[in-house]
């Protein structure tokens, strides 16, 4: 008999997961606290290493119809606009050529609404908040707020970075405010006069602070941005946002580039974004219970991974989600090894991204050269083939498996 596979949040991890686990014949039901399907946030980058699989799950047409591909990737420093270094990426379908997959962006309401439609209302359950899970012999008794109570035989946590899964799996583990926050806004390229390379990712570098932008859309006539600051020390609330003056944002880019200042004038800021972090757990999986996407690593946004490590998480889960349900824990114990090692480098690259990208200008001179070498240092992020990987290393302990049952097979033979 299948298992019952319940799934916790109905945002990127949770739906490319239940779509990964209908392709093996497998199915999940998914339980959103929202009563419609909707992501927070302005836009998502989407690398190689999430479109290959999306690709796979036969989403990719229908984001592709939705998004603009970035025409380089661009850093420059936050007075001029000279470039510190820049890679083409659409351009002469150099990106492609070299990862297998192209590089997306699109808005986060559109690349939702595509998952949601692949996936369909069937088992989709909206309005399902979260309440409580008590194990129950080998089984998890789900409870919500709308009164409604269910029994799973394998629970899934992909409720993002204030996890409620995660508390039941690594107990009182809670988000950390890493000591920066963002502005954020989505700007139509007409009144962005002054900016270099409207079709370009672009990083703007300076003292404290940077800004990211790329466009999005079919036509590439909007630009999404996401400006990082220091700050502030703490943050002593129990949302994502922060109510803002009017004016903070704008006061904290004075004096930048005139394209900087522009795109963050645009936009009325009412509040900035907290970013958190996850700390590396110890297990991803307890009893019954795994983790997913940002519960498991929630990380910083600067090498734009977040949705894409989730993605892969996701194929990987659903290649090794056992259909016996006496395989699942050393099932888990694969799927955890496979993916802890990975994230956790993301993670703190990501960390480190940001103190790099906010340097001093007395501080900068070797930053040149490490963005010389991004493609060779980082380019291992962006060609893992989370479907490959899972599988040939799933082939080669079977291989392994069975050379040593060959072999202690022979050895009987011979004592026989």
């Amino acid at each position: 008999m299948a298992p019952r596979i319940g799934i916790i949040g109905g945002g990127i991890g949770g739906l490319t997961l239940a779509l990964a686990l209908r392709r093996r014949g497998l199915t999940a039901d998914v339980f959103e606290q929202a009563s419609e399907l909707r992501e927070i946030g302005a836009a998502v980058a989407l690398s190689a290493n999430a479109t290959r699989e999306l690709e796979r799950l036969g989403c990719l047409d229908a984001i592709a119809a939705l998004s603009c591909q970035p025409s380089e990737l661009i850093w420059r420093g936050w007075t001029d606009d000279g470039r510190v270094a820049a890679f083409p990426v659409a351009r002469d379908g150099a990106y492609r050529a070299r990862f297998g997959a192209p590089y997306f962006g699109i808005h986060r309401a559109d690349l939702q609404r595509v998952l949601g439609t692949a996936h369909g209302p069937d088992r989709l359950h909206l309005g399902h908040r979260l309440l409580a899970l008590v194990p129950e012999g080998d089984a998890i008794v789900l409870q919500f707020a709308n009164g409604h109570t269910t029994r799973v035989d394998v629970l899934v946590g992909a409720d993002g970075v204030r996890s409620q899964v995660r508390q039941f799996v690594a107990g009182e583990e809670r988000a950390a405010y890493s000591g920066t926050s963002a502005f954020r806004g989505i700007v139509p390229v007409r009144d962005l006069p002054s900016l270099p390379d409207p079709q370009a990712l672009q990083f703007w570098m300076g003292p404290n602070a940077h800004l990211l932008h790329y466009a999005i859309g079919p036509s590439g006539k909007d630009v999404n941005f996401f400006a990082v600051v220091e700050g502030p020390e703490r943050w002593a609330h129990e949302t994502w946002t922060a109510p803002a003056a009017p004016d903070e944002a704008t006061v904290a880019f004075a004096g930048w580039h005139p394209a900087v200042v522009e795109m963050v004038s645009a936009v009325p800021h009412k509040v900035r974004w907290g970013l958190f972090t996850v700390r590396p757990l110890q297990t991803w999986c307890r009893g019954r219970a795994v983790l997913l996407g940002d519960a498991a690593h929630g990380m910083l946004p600067h090498h734009g991974q977040g949705a894409n490590t989730t993605i892969e998480d996701s194929i990987t889960l659903a290649e090794l989600l056992p259909a016996r349900l006496q395989d699942f824990e050393a099932a888990m114990q694969r799927y955890q090894m496979l993916r802890r090692a990975r994230t956790r480098i993301i993670q703190r690259s990501s960390r480190a991204t940001n103190a790099s990208l906010h340097l001093p200008d007395n501080a900068v001179a070797g930053r040149s050269a490490r963005l010389a070498r991004f493609p060779e240092r980082f380019g291992w992020i962006h060609e893992f083939d989370a479907l490959k990987d899972v599988t040939s290393r799933a082939a080669s302990v079977l291989t392994v498996r069975q050379k040593a049952w060959s072999l202690g097979h022979a050895a009987d033979t011979v004592a026989d």
